[in-house]
């Protein structure tokens, strides 16, 4: 089995920052794609960013310049670090990770259970 914990989330003023964690654990081969979707209260969920393998990202233009993404693979986990918060920022953040394990090799989807952002004065 396979668990991602997202943590990090909360209350912030507009203009502040917040660093989501994502932790990915059980019985892990590889981890060949990670990252931050949103969705926001009546709307679909949203891809954030994402960070593959390689080193490659891709943001969403409405946190581009905000937002980075990152992760550490000895410790199987991503972060999210968003700076300049706005209101429009305020969703469930959700960790996805596409994860090789014993049993699924070709690797399968995972997702955490998501953490409240909220950006508000």
């Amino acid at each position: 089995q396979v668990q991602l914990v997202e943590s990090g989330g909360g209350l912030v003023q507009p203009g502040g920052s917040l660093r989501l964690s994502c932790a990915a654990s059980g019985s892990i081969l590889s981890i060949y794609a990670m990252g931050w979707y949103r969705q926001a209260p009546g709307e679909q969920r949203e891809l954030v960013a994402t960070l593959n393998s390689g080193g490659s990202t891709n943001y969403v233009d409405s946190v581009k310049g905000r937002f980075t993404i990152s992760r550490d693979d000895a410790k199987n986990m991503v972060y999210l670090q968003m700076n300049s918060l706005k209101p429009e920022d305020t969703a469930v953040y959700y960790c996805n990770a596409g994860i090789r394990t014993p049993v699924a090799p070709w690797g399968n989807s995972y997702w955490g259970q998501g953490t409240q952002v909220t950006v508000s004065s």
